[in-house]
């Protein structure tokens, strides 16, 4: 007996649908013979669990695979050439442009897949500012959806700094002139009391992945409002393009609740709420009735990613509702995850074990806190002593200088944990010299702080010091790739969150690492919705860190380098992605069962493919 999950997927695709193009309407009776033929693939849940019924086909589909793009019409050849989803420009066929009616909308030439990836690499190479490859790759995104990820997947060491960090630094700061059409939800505080409405006008209803910002703490620029929107949009292209995760099952939000960047009030093409930024219960009204619409419009399993939220409502936000919903900070628990891999793999290069090192951070908010925290959560494990053990190997400099004990009063809680026993100092340099660490992180945000004397202080008491200057975007870099190698004398272990161009010193060649959170959220977000895992736990942080730690082989060592390349991003996230799912099904988190036995394989089966789809 035929099951009614499947039978309606049929009756979908036999039935008669009603199509209106712009000459007039027609009925169109279609017949999807491949489509009945592979119902029982139809019929399945998505083979991502935690989402909906995969209705295009495409987590099953293969490039040969007829499939068809229709649910519930059919548009005509004007319309279709305009949804980008399913737009395939000048690789339509023949017979797909009689059956769609695309003749006469088209040049008569046909072109490949490749051929239009060649030749929109070969336009985007003549732009010589970044911003202006932003804006296209943007265009094409919005017109071309499968096009936008192959050109991404297959060029992403020289795109991903287009699409991300720093590039889409600098087109949230200019947000409001570069924008031209939505590309995610903007939830206001005139949204107030309605936000489950207008999580319900999103066209998309298997939704697996939110990625939201207030716009607060945009990178290292500050308080950018409703343009904050970029990060959102940038995070979840790279969830898809280096992750796996389909488009159509991610939604960026920003929410908007004014700002205080006076400059931004003024701009006549700003395009938030103008007025200042709500606080206090108004502001956390918004935000929880937000986490309780999501919840109740997509159900438990739903992966919401914190971006770039200030220090005092990121810490408070996670800690309110990681306990009741899947939540994940990116600034906090991502880059935690991302600098521990770096650490742990560094570890070939300089010896010894974690517990034998010594930290000094300059920088006390989120990313810093964050990362300190993890470092001694896996120095803890590895020695089976107290976390506070732990702690005191770890030194934090914030904006008033050395975190010691007697400013304990004066501290915010989050930094209370980090309060050791020291006499006060006030400047980086001098901290460096008490406190002589093996390891030199930045997260401050301010640029050229790590200075000749800072990097030569360090060079003088380690043999390798490891100097991660994490802040982004490039200009506020704590130092660059070549003034590390320099001050040091080419004995550095240099990353940074922003991409460098290899350094030549003395003859050798430098490849400076990236720690760049991209490394983890992808993978590590398909690891919990591939297991339909409901909370995340910091030791799936732990295992996000051990599998790409894994991934550095010995000719990445002899380069200095102690992250992979870009290049493998796609296996490498797969191996995080299975890394994390076993640590939640260890965990008794996990409710997708049967546990797949190859988890690998799992993760690479469940990952979208931007190859075009026959429409016949």
């Amino acid at each position: 007996m035929m099951s009614s999950t499947r039978f309606n997927c049929l009756r979908r695709a036999l039935g008669v649908i009603l199509g209106r193009g712009r000459g007039g309407e027609r009925e169109v009776e279609i017949l999807m013979e491949s489509t009945a033929a592979n119902g029982d693939l139809m019929a399945g849940e998505s083979a991502v669990n935690g989402g909906g019924e995969d209705v295009y086909g495409e987590d099953f589909a293969t490039e040969d695979q007829l499939v068809t793009p229709w649910t519930v019409s059919v548009a005509s050849g004007y319309t279709l050439l305009r949804d980008p989803r399913h737009n395939k420009g000048l690789a339509f066929t023949e017979k797909e442009r009689d059956a769609h009616y695309l003749r006469g909308l088209l040049p008569p030439a046909i072109s490949t897949q490749e051929l239009q990836e060649k030749k929109l690499m070969h336009n985007l190479r003549q732009y010589e500012v970044p911003l202006h490859r932003y804006m296209a790759m943007m265009d094409l995104q919005e017109r071309n959806e499968r096009l936008f990820y192959k050109l991404l997947i297959d060029n992403v060491e020289e795109l991903l700094p287009i699409v991300y960090t720093p590039t889409v630094g600098e087109a949230c700061q200019k947000y409001g002139s570069i924008f031209r059409r939505p590309q995610g939800l903007f939830i206001s505080l005139k949204e107030k009391g309605k936000v489950l409405e207008v999580l319900k006008n999103w066209p998309e209803k298997n939704i697996q992945v939110i990625v939201v910002t207030d716009g607060e703490r945009i990178l290292g620029l500050g308080d950018l409002g409703c343009q904050g929107m970029g990060i959102p949009v940038g995070k979840l292209s790279l969830y898809t393009a280096l992750g796996g995760v389909r488009p159509s099952a991610c939604l960026p939000i920003t929410i908007d609740v004014g700002t205080n960047n006076e400059k931004l009030l003024n701009d006549e093409f700003y395009i938030g709420l103008r007025q200042k930024r709500a606080t206090g219960q108004e502001y956390a009204a918004l935000l929880h009735e937000f986490m309780c619409a999501v919840k109740q419009n997509y159900g438990e399993k739903v992966l919401i990613q914190f971006e770039d939220f200030a220090n005092h409502n990121a810490f408070e936000l996670l800690s309110k509702y990681r306990s009741s919903h899947l939540v994940f900070n990116d600034d906090i628990q991502g880059t935690a995850s991302v600098v521990l891999a770096g650490l742990i793999s560094a570890l070939k290069l300089v010896g010894g074990t974690l517990a034998d090192h010594k930290f000094l951070f300059l920088g006390a908010g989120e990313a810093g806190t964050g990362i300190a925290e993890l470092i001694a959560l896996e120095i803890s494990r590895k020695t089976n002593n107290p976390i506070e053990e732990a702690r005191k190997k770890i030194w934090l400099v914030d904006s008033k200088g050395l975190v010691v004990s007697s400013r304990m009063e004066s501290l915010q809680h989050f930094k209370k944990p980090w309060a050791h026993e020291h006499k006060p100092v006030k400047e980086l340099l001098n901290a460096v010299k008490a406190i002589r660490p093996t390891v030199l992180i930045g997260t401050s945000g301010v640029g050229k702080t790590f200075t000749k004397e800072v990097v030569e202080a360090m060079a003088s008491f380690n043999e390798r010091p490891l100097i991660l200057a994490l802040s982004n975007p490039t200009s506020q870099s704590e130092c660059t790739a070549e003034e590390a190698y320099e001050w040091s004398e080419g004995r550095a272990i240099f990353a940074s969150g922003s991409p460098f161009d290899p350094v030549e010193y003395k003859g050798k060649l430098y490849v400076p690492g990236q720690a760049n959170n991209a490394y983890i959220f992808p993978g590590f977000g398909l690891g919990l919705i591939m297991s339909g895992t409901i909370r995340v736990r910091d030791e799936m942080l732990l295992a996000a860190s051990e599998a790409l730690a894994a991934q550095v082989t010995g000719e990445h060592y002899e380069k200095g380098l102690i992250y992979p390349p870009f290049s493998d991003i796609r296996k490498i996230s797969a191996r995080i992605a299975a890394n994390v799912a076993a640590k939640s099904y260890e965990l008794g988190l996990a409710s997708r069962l049967p546990r797949p036995k190859d988890l690998v394989k799992f993760a690479e089966s469940c990952m979208y493919s931007p190859g075009y789809r026959s429409y016949l």
